[in-house]
């Protein structure tokens, strides 16, 4: 009789990813076929997706297009949102409750949502009341949902480590806006990776929000001077004034950087309020210690630097 095995491997899920060709999906898709899932990825152009799984049309904003890619599945990621549309917020909470129908008609039996942290006593920014909303949007048609939070995710093509690293790369000085000494508690994409991976099918998670971040309490300047330190060797002066309002501040960024002015906006309305971890229940679930914001900024780069290196200017 052959010896049986003390773990005996996960049983395979059937798991949708949306948004599975942006930043965070991009990485997820492979990390669950890496871990023995049956992985659907879901895009409005599968004819052009170049990654893992099998690619699947669906399009949030269009509920008719959801049935397909939902069929059968166990475990659906969400992983969109509209900060780049004026009307995000009733964008994003008419396709989170859209989205949630359909996974509950098609027996689903969990959803995983990467939302924003922030204190949920405080006046929350658009951005960050919209992330709620969604949380909840999700699962008002009786799928358990999964909610992790977190505050920047650093990783190449992420557009608030993209912000951070411009800055830092087209800048010898800069006068910065106050929001710039406000806390928040940077992540690295590998480790949301991670912990998105490790939540699925897990009992224990299901209809719990957990709060996700790195080892290291950073205000934006500190993220700045420390990114610098990293790209370039030293930082470089950096002048907080109190007089760039959120309208101005959006408007420098996109001067300096690629990020258009409505998405800067938006992002720029939540720089003002803290974003730290004070629950630290997802170490628990899925154990593990998370990279610093220096090592995290490190392999951003690396990433950057082997995708312009495998590229004809033409392509960049």
């Amino acid at each position: 009789m052959p010896e049986q095995s003390e773990n005996p491997p996960a049983p395979r899920l059937r798991v949708l990813v949306t948004g599975a060709a942006g930043f965070v999906g991009r990485r997820l898709v492979p990390a669950l076929v890496a871990d023995g899932h049956e992985v659907r990825a879901m895009t409005r152009h599968p004819e052009n997706y170049p990654g893992q799984g099998t690619p699947v049309y669906g399009d949030v904003d269009d509920p008719g297009s959801l049935a397909e890619p939902l069929a059968e599945v166990d475990v659906a990621y969400y992983l969109v949102h509209s900060l780049d549309a004026d009307d995000f917020e009733a964008r994003d909470a008419a396709a989170a409750r859209a989205f949630g129908q359909a996974a509950a008609a098609h027996g689903v039996r969990q959803i995983v949502y990467l939302g924003g942290l922030g204190a949920d006593g405080e006046e929350l920014s658009p951005h960050l009341r919209s992330r709620r909303e969604v949380e909840h949007l999700l699962g008002q048609s009786g799928v358990p949902v999964t909610v992790l939070r977190a505050a920047i995710v650093v990783g190449h093509g992420g557009i608030s480590w993209e912000i951070t690293r411009q800055l830092v790369d087209k800048l010898p000085a800069m006068v910065a806006p106050r929001w710039v000494k406000t806390m928040t508690q940077p992540i690295a994409v590998d480790d949301v990776t991670r912990y998105l991976v490790g939540v699925a099918d897990r009992e224990e998670a299901l209809d719990r929000v957990f709060e996700i971040g790195g080892p290291d309490r950073l205000d934006y300047l500190g993220m700045l001077r420390e990114a610098a330190k990293v790209i370039k060797g030293h930082a470089p002066p950096i002048l907080p004034v109190p007089v760039l309002s959120p309208r101005l501040s959006s408007r420098w960024l996109s001067l300096v950087t690629d990020v258009d002015t409505t998405t800067g906006r938006n992002l720029v309305d939540s720089m003002g309020i803290e974003v730290v971890v004070t629950d630290h229940s997802i170490r628990e679930l899925v154990p593990g210690e998370p990279l610093s914001y220096a090592e995290a900024v490190r392999r951003a780069i690396a990433e950057r630097a082997a995708e312009q290196a495998s590229t004809t200017p033409a392509e960049r």
